[in-house]
């Protein structure tokens, strides 16, 4: 499959670095010189110096005859005629960068029929859907729905006290319904065995059935606290699209910005929430505001280092738990390890989106798991698959990979080794990224 990105920005650079991993033919197009030699340089994959528009760009034929294209430029409006121009030229499917929500918003037919676009991104908006989406489980790192809501994954970072600490799993007592299906060790991906034992500070993961993991979740939010009160630092267009969704879920929002234009504009879609213009760097005013009240304190500035500095302070103040947004992919790690509780990139739930869209057809549904280190898939069985009719003994999955559950005729359940995979089939794996193309093929119709 041809992936052709149009703009070599940070989005584009990231889009393609993750695309590159894989078994993707990627083609970048860029018309400035030194961003085009920094992936040229830096990324397995073809570049073309020039303007996305131009009609001599589409007509290439590495371009034309691409299945997907990206427009990730800098330009709402550049990404949009580059998407029509495309489709014009014969490019099969299209993705656009759009974070103008006045298009969106006031005139989604433009997009998506006059244009033809097939999927809109809006990273900001992606954003701050995965905050609010992880904040109504508290006591979650991360969680995420599979097969129509019948299987649910919820990851928990374990903490000293925790009651599965130093235990071999074979001795772990947890529903039969759910599974560890994966464990991440300073940064290292660990597929568990009955022998392994769990340390304080492993994010784990765990799947099963959706009411027995939402019960289980219950015993994990004793030690947390529902989130009641947040605080935002930072009125971009992140803070603006989550302020009012986390109202919306009954949590009493205050915002802080030094700008008044971005104070003003979400002041205007809160209806109960406060806004403050005013620095969130200045320890008293924090203090005076209630830092130390706060459930979560959510930095989402412009500037990543200044991110870190505000949760770190909110966190010596009082704050219980901390959230930092971040463009840059490589500070995700670094900035776990000195503390904040949880992390999200920007760029990588962006490219998360594309490639879930890439992948659809026998592969539901892909989620990106700690920066992109293993990623959790949905697959259908297909009836001409290598795999089906095989119990998981027979079949010849790569070892970095494990199947956690099977949804079959609409019933869920964790498998063991004698379980059939039978087509039509869903089934949830999780996978080390370097693996996934060879897990995929083996789901597939065989030709």
């Amino acid at each position: 499959m041809r992936i052709v990105i149009v703009g070599a920005g940070k989005l584009g650079y990231s889009i393609a670095s993750l695309l590159a991993e894989g078994q993707y033919d990627v083609v970048v197009v860029e018309a400035d010189e030194r961003r085009r030699e920094v992936v040229k340089n830096s990324l397995d994959v073809l570049t073309i110096s020039g303007n996305g528009c131009s009609p001599s760009i589409l007509g290439d034929p590495a371009v034309k005859d691409a299945d997907v294209l990206i427009a990730s430029t800098d330009s709402d409006e550049v990404n949009m005629i580059t998407c029509l121009m495309a489709k014009n030229y014969g490019v099969q499917h299209t993705v656009a960068r759009i974070r103008n929500t006045d298009y969106a918003f006031n005139a989604p037919e433009l997009l998506t029929q006059e244009m033809n676009i097939d999927l809109i991104l809006n990273p900001e908006q992606i954003t701050a859907a995965e905050i609010n989406h992880i904040l109504l489980t508290p006591s979650a790192l991360d969680v995420e729905e599979f097969a129509d809501g019948k299987v649910r994954m919820f990851e928990a970072r374990l903490p000293e006290t925790s009651e599965y600490v130093g235990v071999p799993l074979k001795d772990i007592k947890i529903p039969s319904q759910i599974l560890i299906a994966m464990v991440f060790r300073k940064h290292k991906m660990i597929i568990p065995h009955g022998d392994d034992i769990l340390e304080p500070g492993d994010n784990v993961y765990f799947v099963g059935a959706h009411e027995a993991i939402t019960e289980f979740e219950a015993g994990f939010g004793r030690v947390y606290d529902k989130v009641e009160r947040a605080l935002i630092i930072g009125a971009g267009r992140t803070g603006r699209f989550l302020a009012p969704m986390l109202e919306d879920q009954g949590v009493f929002v205050k915002v802080i910005d030094k700008n008044k234009d971005r104070c003003q504009m979400v002041a205007e879609v809160l209806k109960k929430g406060i806004v403050l213009c005013g620095d969130g760097t200045d320890i008293d005013f924090l203090t005076e505001e209630g830092v130390a009240e706060a459930d979560v304190v959510i930095c989402l500035t412009d500037d990543d280092k200044l991110n870190l500095l505000l949760a770190l302070l909110s966190k010596h103040l009082g704050a219980k738990k901390t959230i930092v947004r971040v463009a840059r992919n490589e500070y995700v790690e670094l900035m776990e390890k000195v503390g904040v509780d949880i992390v999200l990139s920007s760029r990588l739930l962006s490219a998360g989106e594309v490639l879930r869209f890439i992948r659809r057809g026998g592969v539901v549904s892909v989620s990106l798991l700690e920066g992109a280190k293993a990623e959790a898939l949905e697959l259908v069985v297909s009836e001409d698959s290598p795999i089906a009719g095989k119990t998981l003994f027979e079949a010849t999955l790569p070892r970095a990979c494990l199947i956690c559950a099977i949804v079959h005729e609409g019933n869920s359940f964790v498998p063991n080794g004698n379980s059939k995979l039978l087509p039509n089939d869903r089934v949830i794996v999780f996978a080390h990224n370097e693996v996934v193309k060879d897990i995929i093929p083996l789901f597939s119709p065989k030709n």
